[in-house]
């Protein structure tokens, strides 16, 4: 089983909530402006990147849960429960955006990122969608908006 993920930008958690509401949990992309952005979570492996941007170490990424619009259980939840079954989103702290944003050359980051054990692949492989995040957050910032993180098993 894969687990998909799409970033994207949007003017607030309650555009992304309304979207997801009326849309029987569609990617985002659909609606916002985003990028595809299969096996890059928004945890470790976006962390990683934004560490290699920062040229910093991997301490986590700051971000909140804004879907499933039901509190957070707090164990493992049950059969059902959209926190089981997704699709989750989780808005970026905009230290993530700017430092992604301020990434100017990517082939040198992408080479180092792919190194990490949690990566992994060709550094050619994985340019062009990071070139497409880098630009990503680079629109975000410019209209005052955030990006949020679409996942789904």
């Amino acid at each position: 089983m894969g687990v998909l993920t799409d970033y994207f930008r949007a003017p607030d958690a309650g555009a992304v909530v309304a979207f997801l509401t009326s849309s029987e949990a569609a990617s985002p992309v659909a609606e916002f402006d985003g990028v595809e952005a299969k096996s890059i979570d928004p945890h470790v492996v976006l962390g990683l990147l934004v560490a290699v941007a920062a040229g910093e170490p991997y301490q986590g990424l700051a971000s909140r849960p804004v879907w499933p619009a039901t509190p957070e259980p707090t164990g493992y939840p049950d059969d059902g429960d959209p926190w089981a079954d997704g699709p989750w989103v989780f808005e970026l702290d905009t230290r993530v955006r700017d430092v992604i944003a301020d990434v100017n050359e990517v082939t040198a980051v992408v080479t180092e990122w792919a190194r990490a054990e949690e990566v992994g692949g060709s550094p050619s492989d994985w340019e062009p969608v990071v070139g497409e995040l880098v630009a990503l957050a680079g629109r975000a910032r410019s209209a005052g908006q955030r990006l949020y993180c679409w996942t789904c098993l």
